[in-house]
């Protein structure tokens, strides 16, 4: 009796641990998720607007989602240009445009990003993706392009 006893007393000890594991690990979960659920009320807070100001996270919100992460483009429910290695973009009144106004497929974002977000996320399309063209758009340009 004594030995059953001494077994019954080792697995509450251990089932304590466990369930004291679990809670610790859950209690983390819990506090992961918060900071997750956080984020887009940062990233999307306002209807109207886009929030984030870098270029890199502007097209990871906007633009990666058809022209694809590397800027490779795509066929399929439509056709979505490569942006990668893109003659197109050696001016930066082309692009300022398009992300603004919009063509064809693109819808136009301009009502949706300030001029600094326009410029932002037009600079990093023009030196990322294999492209690396010296000159940059401004808040100015993408005003001037409205």
């Amino acid at each position: 009796m004594l030995r059953l006893r001494t077994l019954s007393l080792a697995l509450a000890a251990a089932f304590s641990n466990t369930a004291i594991a679990a809670l610790a690990g859950a209690v983390t979960s819990c506090a992961a998720m918060s900071s997750a659920l956080a984020q887009p009320a940062e990233r999307f807070g306002n209807p109207l607007r886009f929030m984030p100001q870098s270029g890199e996270a502007l097209y990871a919100d906007i633009c990666q989602g058809c022209h694809m992460p590397g800027g490779a483009g795509a066929v399929g429910a439509g056709a979505y240009p490569a942006l990668a290695r893109n003659p197109k973009l050696a001016t930066t009144g082309y692009p300022l445009f398009l992300v603004i106004h919009g063509r064809k497929g693109m819808p136009p974002f301009g009502k949706l990003l300030t001029d600094q977000q326009v410029a932002a996320v037009v600079n990093y399309i023009r030196t990322h993706f294999g492209n690396d063209f010296p000159d940059t758009a401004s808040a100015a340009d993408a005003r001037a392009a409205r």
